[in-house]
């Protein structure tokens, strides 16, 4: 029982560690053009990061993939709304499995 409390106290100090230590470090307004735009970034890419390998493997074919993610790129390109842009990929990847 020990280890296990062990366990989820560890845990609980190694979430909170990253949320706590930029209010700790950043105190002042950061100045530097740079930073500021690093870290308005950073989630934009950490998204796209995690759900790009998810787009390309969900069908198994990796054809059918790119199908859907080029049918999604052009609709929202051309700003389509974001209900269209999602139906209208899963739309072409089930006809492709249909067709194909």
């Amino acid at each position: 029982m020990f280890y296990i409390l062990l366990a989820v106290t560890l845990m609980a100090v190694v979430t909170y560690i990253p949320r706590a230590l930029p209010i700790v470090l950043f105190r002042r307004k950061i100045k530097s053009q740079r930073i500021t735009s690093f870290l308005y970034y950073t989630p934009y890419a950490v998204l796209g990061a995690m759900t790009f390998p998810s787009i390309i493997y969900s069908t198994g074919n990796l054809n059918y993939s790119i199908v859907g993610t080029l049918m999604a790129l052009a609709l929202a390109y051309f700003e389509q709304g974001l209900m269209k842009v999602a139906l209208g990929a899963v739309l072409v990847v089930y006809l492709c499995h249909v067709c194909f």
